[in-house]
């Protein structure tokens, strides 16, 4: 409940702020004027919208599976989405050797789960099962409907003091340059805050979707491994030209690749037995400790679509029974 509450609250603060600067701007300018730039804003989120899954399958090189071909993911998949009452998603390969999964799609009906190749043998049942819950929970809280809507304030934010600064007020009252400058920055400042919430929305979504699995009847411990063997894997491939194709769909995945370098070290304190699993007593343990991060860290995270990856699976601990 408190993860709901966090993204409640943080829709309306958003749409609070959007709300409260068009009203100032369509004062000033002339209603008209201010809601040109919310048209603008989703038109251009609108034509997002529907053409990002065909942009996300190219660049994630996916291919589509029948249940002959990858029977044991299927029936997994099935399984998962009857639990969380949603259809049944299209289930994919993508021919990526980072280690990862992701879901998208427009809506609940149009949902697809995908796999890479470089995780099917690194995960056991559990832990691919755990993975799998969690990208149908991303499915079930319609989380690409949600931030493709709150990432639209940014955008529109970013018009605004493009507009007043260097496009001039087009179309309704023209009062001083300075003042038009004045809300430029403003907006500008906002731009850079809305940014930042979105991110942090970006996050509360990981949470809610690691909570999701739990739900669905998948240990802690089994996601809490899979994570960190996403970590290992990712953070071997740091150099490879395949980070650098994916940067721009990065937030897709169950973790960010490009941070598991920098991750392993804080994670190294939880693999007791250096089995290379994280398993329930150690989970268990974690869940007793206090969470230290360094000032990179938390500056690092400010700035990411994923949460730290030690305290996520802190927040799965406090999941375990």
């Amino acid at each position: 409940m408190q993860i709901q509450t966090r993204m409640f609250l943080l829709i309306a603060l958003l749409f609070g702020i959007l709300y409260g600067v068009i009203t100032g701007v369509g004062t000033w300018m002339g209603a008209g004027s201010a809601v040109l730039y919310i048209i603008l804003a989703f038109v251009f989120l609108g034509i997002q919208y529907l053409i990002s899954p065909s942009i996300v399958g190219r660049t994630m090189k996916i291919r589509w599976v029948s249940e002959k071909e990858a029977p044991e993911l299927h029936r997994m998949v099935a399984e998962l989405a009857e639990k969380a009452h949603v259809p049944k998603p299209k289930v994919g390969i993508s021919q990526l050797s980072i280690p990862n999964a992701f879901a998208f799609g427009r809506t609940q009906r149009d949902g697809r789960v995908c796999v890479t190749r470089g995780i099917l043998n690194l995960l056991s049942k559990g832990e691919l099962r755990a993975v799998l819950g969690h990208e149908i929970s991303h499915i079930k809280h319609r989380d690409m409907v949600i931030i493709t809507l709150l990432s639209g304030i940014p955008l529109i934010m970013f018009w605004i003091a493009w507009g007043m600064m260097w496009g001039g007020a087009f179309g309704g009252r023209r009062q001083g340059g300075g003042y038009a400058a004045l809300i430029g920055l403003g907006a500008f400042l906002l731009y850079f805050i809305t940014n930042l919430l979105v991110l942090y929305g970006s996050r509360i979504r990981e949470y809610y979707a690691d909570l999701g699995s739990v739900r669905l009847g998948n240990m802690p411990h089994h996601l809490a491994s899979a994570l960190y063997k996403l970590v290992y894997g990712n953070a071997r491939l740091r150099h490879s030209e395949e980070l650098k194709r994916v940067e721009g769909v990065k937030a897709f995945f169950l973790n960010d690749p490009s941070r598991a370098w920098r991750e392993i070290r804080e994670l190294s304190q939880i693999d007791r037995d250096m089995s290379g699993t994280i398993d329930h007593d150690e989970l268990m343990e974690l869940r007793q400790k206090e969470v230290q991060l360094s000032t990179t860290g938390k500056l690092m995270e400010l700035f990411s679509s994923h949460p730290n990856m030690l305290k996520r699976i802190k927040h799965l601990s406090t999941l375990a029974v």
